[in-house]
């Protein structure tokens, strides 16, 4: 899957700042002290490198059809 424009900035944007400080992220307070991305910046890395390989977002799962007849409810 081709990545989009904001994606291929938003890594090569960490990238370059993993080389240029020794981490990606400004504010103490969003990462953990000695660790290079912060907590939404691993989320979002891992969210393009599944897509890249074409998996599919969790978001994007099969949901039912809502014309779909619910499921008997049992007493």
């Amino acid at each position: 899957m081709k990545l989009s424009d904001w994606e291929g900035e938003f890594l090569g944007s960490v990238e370059d700042r993993l080389k240029t400080f020794g981490r990606a992220f400004g504010d103490p307070d969003k990462g953990a002290p000695g660790e290079a991305l912060s907590m939404m910046q691993r989320v979002k890395l891992k969210e393009i490198a599944g897509k890249a390989k074409g998996d599919k977002p969790p978001w994007a799962k099969r949901r039912p059809k809502p014309d779909a007849e619910p499921p008997d409810e049992q007493d």
